[in-house]
């Protein structure tokens, strides 16, 4: 598994674990707002960290006892060949797992999710069903989306979908129809998204317009609120 990033230690990134976090290259989106450009600009298998899969395992051999989880995020980790065989080797160190993706690989969380590879796992809601197009590069692959919601509510262990709020891929219009497309769901957070950190495009945060103020941010909440059973914002 090809590896962008390595963070030894994280206790934001796996919720009720110690955990280090992997990040993988490459991604089919092309959120102007991504927060990780240099990895979802970069090719799947393209020059990236100077860690290896080999001595992050190593790293993880002489951790036990001291990490519980891995959290892996990207770029969009299911593009990665190898990481069905990478988690099952970081599984059989004891550690738990927890999985970042945007959803349009659904075999690839299928595999994941029957073989109780996951503990827990957190899937990117980036606008309504109607409006993915505007932010992947295969716009035929909504379909794909629907899909993985689906399956993440049926069978995942513990998960949550979550949402960067900007406009125009964000309105209370969206956020309403984001709600019939998840009812039910056990967890759902929002995030404000940040003016502070390097981004995909760099001229996006030059319109105030795309982003929420706290107000706004609860009023979004409230629209969420009824579909889900527990939602809030980080």
């Amino acid at each position: 598994m090809h590896v962008g990033g390595f963070q030894k230690n994280s206790l934001i990134d796996f919720p009720g674990q110690i955990a280090c976090t992997v990040f993988t290259p490459g991604c089919n989106f092309i959120c102007p707002y991504c927060h990780n450009p240099d990895l979802a600009a970069g090719p799947v298998t393209g020059p990236g960290s100077p860690y290896t899969e080999e001595e992050i395992l190593a790293f993880l051999e002489k951790r036990r006892g001291l990490l519980q989880g891995v959290a892996i995020t990207g770029g969009e980790p299911t593009l990665q060949k190898d990481l069905v065989d990478f988690i099952k080797r970081v599984r059989e160190m004891g550690y738990k797992v927890k999985l970042d993706s945007n959803g349009t690989r659904p075999r690839v969380l299928e595999t994941l999710l029957d073989q109780g590879l996951v503990d827990y796992l957190a899937m990117d809601i980036k606008t309504d069903l109607a409006h993915y197009p505007l932010i992947m590069k295969n716009k035929d692959q909504v379909g794909r989306i629907k899909e993985s919601i689906k399956l993440i509510m049926d069978k995942a262990k513990e998960y949550e979908f979550r949402t960067t709020c900007a406009r125009p891929y964000i309105t209370p219009g969206i956020m309403m129809q984001i709600g019939k497309e998840i009812t039910g769901a056990s967890r759902y957070v929002l995030q404000k998204c940040s003016k502070n950190v390097d981004i995909l495009d760099p001229g996006f945060l030059n319109d105030e317009t795309h982003f929420f103020t706290d107000k706004e941010m609860t009023e979004l909440r409230a629209v969420i609120a009824p579909f889900v059973q527990s939602v809030r914002i980080r």
